[in-house]
């Protein structure tokens, strides 16, 4: 139990008994006109002052997984045949079994040594391009639950960027959508929501899913050679089908439906049924106290109260129905991997910066949703930090963190490139204290205990849909013997996890 919390309640429970005790008659009895409020309708009213609501799917018009399109969608998703050297499908980084990623600090798309082995162990062949002994892809894999629920961006840069960012639109609020195919300026016309426009692009990215297929083809070009690639019909496959019944167009052509923008189309219908937010502080908010436990209910204070009052803070970032303000801001995780081709050694990230060109936004990453995010660990936009508890600490003193940190990272993932990791890490820092100095920056220090850090714990994991975390629950959103497989190319991954 936080003790800075609850001290004035224990003095007048003790005060209470020491007044009922002894065997004094009903006259001598003490009564409290004003009894303590408990802690649950504190928590509801900071819950729902931050944004919180009953039922954050309300509204939104999610698809289904059982729908036909969502059901394409994901046929599409576990397919190789979308990779560029079918060698990699969206679901070699963003399995659902793995959190809706692949439990790695960085991903490796194209060129594994073992293109259907998943998570950790999955390594770049020594034989493939650029290679280096380490992973090939510079960020982290963010989940693909929930993407239905953002509405201002995606990606941890926020590259594909909603103009306005209505609430519940997730992007399709009319006032379109930038994205890297026009430059980040121009709004993208083939753009209809978020999840939509981000499919368009791990298949161009070489890292990803491109490999060294077409490389001197746009990014309309390569993708249309895809679609191509499903829709020939020379080659032993009913796509056609697939797309017929997903679209229902059952007198549809290749030609007419078997087109990149439907691709992409399916691939976010799928993403879009992967709504997971049945918590049990969404049960906890509906009414029952009994949801989440007493230790949660000691986090939650500390959560959302602010480091000048006791608590962490956490809610100035963290806040809306599934926690997280989509924006953007420094906090200095540490900086691993290859970087994106920032900095002097090029081995650095500017984050948001590289969308923006803004001062302000170097080293600035979108807050993450901390809704299920006890299943996507790794954590921080390079996936530095193992467990929640070390990146809650990170936020209390990133300082102390960031001078603290094992930058050999040995025990994250076997050839992490680290070179540079220290310089680069200490200049995000240096752009932090800026910030902090300035006080325009949300992080604010603070000193919490350990059993506070445990309370702060408990009450995030109360955040956690139990589906994420039960295969037979996730079943529906993995492709069966029952599912069609329209050429033979599904990634079935030769590892258990």
């Amino acid at each position: 139990m936080n003790k800075r919390l609850n001290t004035f309640a224990c003095t007048l429970m003790v005060a209470g008994l020491i007044g009922c005790g002894g065997g004094s008659s009903s006259d001598d009895t003490i009564v409290i006109d004003d009894p303590v409020p408990t802690l649950e309708p504190q928590i509801r009213q900071f819950a729902f002052e931050n944004g919180a609501v009953l039922d954050p799917s309300d509204g939104l018009g999610l698809p289904k997984i059982s729908e036909p399109l969502p059901q394409l969608g994901m046929q599409l998703f576990f397919s190789k045949s979308l990779g560029g050297e079918l060698d990699s499908a969206c679901v070699s980084c963003h399995h659902p079994l793995l959190g809706g990623g692949d439990d790695l600090s960085l991903p490796i798309g194209v060129g594994a040594v073992d293109p259907n082995f998943l998570g950790p162990g999955r390594m770049h062949d020594a034989t493939a391009f650029e290679h280096d002994g380490g992973p090939t892809i510079p960020r982290n894999s963010p989940t693909t639950f929930n993407m239905g629920y953002w509405d201002k961006s995606v990606f941890h840069d926020g590259r594909i960027n909603a103009v306005v960012g209505e609430f519940g639109s997730n992007g399709d609020d009319g006032f379109g959508i930038q994205t890297p195919d026009e430059g980040f300026k121009d709004i993208d016309p083939k753009a209809i929501n978020l999840t939509q426009a981000q499919a368009m692009f791990p298949v161009i990215s070489q890292d990803e899913m491109r490999g060294l297929f077409e490389p001197f083809a746009s990014n309309e070009d390569v993708r249309d050679a895809l679609a191509l690639r499903l829709a020939n019909q020379s080659i032993a496959n009913n796509w056609l089908e697939q797309f017929q019944i997903a679209f229902e167009q059952p007198e549809g052509t290749a030609d007419t439906l078997i087109t990149y923008d439907n691709i992409a189309m399916a691939l976010a219908e799928y993403e879009r049924s992967q709504s997971f937010v049945k918590t049990p502080f969404q049960a906890f908010l509906n009414g029952d106290d009994d949801a989440i436990s007493d230790s949660a209910k000691q986090g939650a204070m500390l959560f959302y109260q602010g480091v000048d009052n006791g608590g962490a803070g956490c809610a100035a970032c963290h806040n809306g129905s599934i926690f997280t303000d989509e924006g953007f801001h420094v906090i200095a995780t540490p900086q691993l991997g290859r970087g994106k081709n920032n900095g002097l050694t090029k081995d650095n990230d500017f984050g948001r910066f590289n969308f923006t060109k803004g001062t302000a936004d170097t080293f600035a990453f979108r807050t993450p949703s901390l809704v299920n995010v006890t299943e996507t660990a790794p954590y921080g936009h390079a996936g530095a930090f193992a467990t929640l508890k070390e990146v809650i600490v990170h936020h209390l003193d990133p300082a102390q963190s960031v001078a603290t940190y094992d930058y050999t990272a040995s025990a994250l993932q076997p050839g992490i490139q680290t070179d540079n990791a220290q310089r680069n890490t200490q200049d995000a820092m240096a752009e932090l204290e800026v910030q902090m100095t300035a006080g325009t920056s949300l992080l604010k220090p603070a000193a919490l205990t350990d059993d506070e850090i445990d309370d702060l714990i408990a009450f995030i994991e109360s955040l956690t849909d139990p589906c994420t975390q039960n295969a037979e629950c996730l079943a529906d959103w993995i492709p069966s013997d029952q599912t069609p497989d329209p050429d033979g190319m599904r990634l079935e991954p030769s590892n258990s996890f």
